[in-house]
């Protein structure tokens, strides 16, 4: 398996990282998340510029037909910019659409996202479902040639930013099941369409959404009727993948500025890198960092691989590793940096925070090790090794 990067991968990362170097500093993007809509009109317009919208995009809707693999990449310099703009919430709507193969509806408005004119979000969880996306409880009924939908989206990321969001609505069967499922792209200006923004732990933008009474045209329906899990389950992979690269550069960036920290910060006569314990917990913190980018790369290229089995194991594993590893380089990062570490003013503290709301997003530690352990063959293999 060939791990090395395109020099077109390559250069599109270094854009990404020279433009976050010039254009969206550390103090810019404090002001970012203290403005009203935390978020940047001249931002997002130059991330269309550099064809990071289009990267996912087919051909024929102005895209560059680009994969998970060069999603990392630019998904890693985000990372390591703290950038806050809905750019996950957005390419996780649209490969919504694109897996339900809806390009006849919904092409005009992938076209719109491809150029930086409309932003996306997915309403899926709910008070009651945590982790379990399967989980819906907000109900959509046919009525002639149109849907009503009611119910509530808990957390939905970047939700009050969204031009269209794509809801799960149960359409037949009970709370739980996975057939069932139908989703929909429903205009955020809706009548009916109540969404309430708030801002969170790191700085970025999430939202709840009542839908009372919430009419939907026929047209606006994702894919087949109760068909709607075998379309999230695959998107939600992709955007746990694209969480992973996020985080791997997001670490990457948090175990420089910590080993910057050491060398400059003295104590006793001498910088305190000098000493051996804060050596070891730095070589420790080495170790996490490397094994969560082996995992996250690992999954990116399996979902662009086309095996469901693979793919959901890959991305298991790395977001429970990832996870771990983000806990664990925040935790120490703070601890190295002393009270410094938590302060707004440092750019560790935003690290940090960032770093603990992606372990909880789309799937925590827990919630993916058990899908891990639940990967058809892993008990099998598991005692065969044991033999």
């Amino acid at each position: 398996m060939d791990f090395n990067f395109k020099e077109e991968q390559l250069q599109l990362a270094d854009a990404v990282r020279r433009w976050i170097a010039k254009d969206y500093d550390f103090e810019t993007r404090r002001a970012v998340v203290a403005s009203e809509t935390g978020s940047s009109p001249s931002a997002w317009a130059t991330m269309a510029e550099l064809g990071l919208l289009a990267l996912p995009l087919p051909e024929q809707y102005g895209g560059f037909d680009g994969g998970a693999l060069d999603a990392y990449l630019v998904m890693q310099e985000l990372g390591r910019g703290l950038v806050v703009e809905p750019y996950v919430a957005t390419l996780l709507g649209a490969k919504c659409l694109l897996l339900a193969d809806d390009g006849a509806r919904f092409g005009a408005l992938l076209e719109r996202v491809g150029a930086g004119a409309a932003k996306l979000a997915c309403a899926l969880g709910e008070r009651q479902s945590r982790h379990d996306m399967r989980d819906v409880a907000t109900r959509a009924t046919r009525d002639g040639e149109s849907w009503v939908l009611a119910g509530e989206k808990k957390v939905v990321l970047q939700g009050a930013a969204a031009d269209v969001l794509v809801v799960s609505a149960r359409t037949r069967g009970s709370q739980r099941d996975e057939d069932g499922i139908t989703l929909f792209a429903l205009p955020a200006a809706t009548p009916g369409v109540r969404v309430t923004g708030y801002r969170m732990l790191d700085g970025q933008r999430g939202a709840d959404v009542a839908l009372d009474g919430v009419r939907v045209d026929a047209t606006m329906l994702v894919g087949r009727e109760h068909a709607g899990w075998a379309i999230l389950d695959e998107a939600l992979d992709h955007g746990a993948g694209l969480l992973c690269a996020e985080a791997v550069g997001a670490m990457d960036a948090l175990f420089t500025a910590t080993l910057d920290y050491l060398k400059t910060r003295q104590q006793f006569g001498v910088p305190i890198g000098k000493f051996q314990a804060l050596q070891h917990r730095m070589a420790d913190m080495y170790v996490h960092l490397e094994q969560a980018r082996s995992l996250a790369l690992l999954a990116a290229v399996r979902l662009d691989g086309g095996d469901a089995g693979e793919r959901r194991s890959a991305v298991s594993a790395a977001k429970y590793r990832v996870g771990q590893a983000a806990r664990f380089v925040g935790q120490q990062a703070v601890q190295l940096h002393g009270g410094m570490g938590v302060t707004d003013e440092l750019p560790a503290a935003h690290w940090f925070k960032r770093l603990s709301t992606i372990e909880l997003a789309l799937g925590d530690c827990d919630h993916h090790l058990a899908r891990f352990i639940a990967q058809p063959g892993f008990a099998a293999n598991l005692g065969a090794e044991a033999a």
